[in-house]
């Protein structure tokens, strides 16, 4: 059987394009972590193909880096369109090196307070999305034998509290989507790396990146405040963006890339604690826990 019937790839025609270097999908590559990870990827001599809603945002980056940026217009909630620009990147080099699923954005409300429309539209952006992006590049690394998938998750990924519980509703999907994705493309020389970003100076917090949903006094003393202080925040955030992108190239290189990465003080301080909650809170019940199976004869 050939390579090609294995993976379920058509064969590779052969490029228009040349490309320095590796070669980058980076969604929402015009803002925040996704403009820091495609300069990093340009200061390491590679090529990125820069996924947004305006192209035009690009301009002058492009402009700058003839050839190695290219800006393509992309929704993540359109998957036709999500088939289209994968297959333009492979016409244009034959290859996808690295794809970072990263356009995103904030919501702020109480489970209550969330409409089923703003969770599907979250859903469609940070999970469906990437996920639909993912299955379109994966025929093609494993193709290759290599390749790499960026998920750009969050601390709250891992844990949430008041007022971001249809965002984390998102992250935890896209978590538990790449467990079970690193462990079946491993053995295809592809890897999957989960950012889990604390307070980064990104823009996420402020302007039409953060979105809130209708207000009910009931909540005002648990989401009051977080409806308050991100917004306040916006600006003042310890994290450095471009360090974030700095240590996702570190932890790409490495013999063994880690499934997830936190970053930022802020994040690794807040999962540590949550870690030796949920462990203390296991053991609690432990017995309770290992009393439901059936009596042996």
């Amino acid at each position: 059987m050939s390579d090609n019937a294995r993976t379920g790839a058509a064969p590779a025609a052969a490029p228009t394009r040349s490309a320095t270097g590796k070669v980058w999908l980076i969604t929402g590559a015009n803002s925040g972590f996704g403009q820091a990870i495609t300069r990093a990827a340009l200061a390491a001599g590679d090529t990125v193909v820069a996924a947004v809603r305006r192209p035009e945002s690009l301009d002058e980056l492009a402009a700058a880096h003839p050839g190695r940026v290219v800006p393509v217009a992309l929704d993540v909630t359109d998957p036709a369109r999500i088939t289209a620009v994968v297959a333009e990147v492979i016409l244009w080099y034959g290859r996808i090196d690295v794809l970072v699923n990263n356009a995103g954005r904030g919501q702020i409300g109480a489970v209550e307070e969330t409409t089923d429309r703003e969770l599907r539209d979250l859903m469609d952006l940070h999970f469906f999305g990437p996920a639909a992006l993912t299955r379109a590049v994966l025929p093609h690394m494993r193709r290759q034998s290599s390749g790499a998938v960026v998920q750009m998750s969050s601390m709250g990924g891992r844990f949430s509290f008041p007022g971001v519980g249809a965002y984390s509703a998102t992250k935890f999907a896209l978590e538990g989507l790449s467990e079970a994705l690193a462990l079946e493309v491993a053995p295809h020389g592809i890897k999957v790396l989960v950012v889990e970003p604390g307070a980064f100076r990104t823009g996420f917090a402020g302007g039409g990146a953060l979105q809130q949903s209708a207000p009910l006094g009931a909540y005002e003393e648990t989401v009051g405040p977080v409806r308050a202080g991100l917004p306040d925040s916006d600006g003042k955030q310890p994290g450095d963006p471009e360090k974030a992108a700095a240590a996702i190239l570190t932890a790409l290189a490495a013999e063994q890339t880690p499934l997830r990465l936190a970053l930022g003080n802020d994040a690794a301080d807040a999962i540590a604690a949550q870690l030796k909650s949920a462990g203390e809170e296991a053991a609690a019940w432990e017995a309770v826990s290992r009393g439901t199976d059936f009596d042996e004869e």
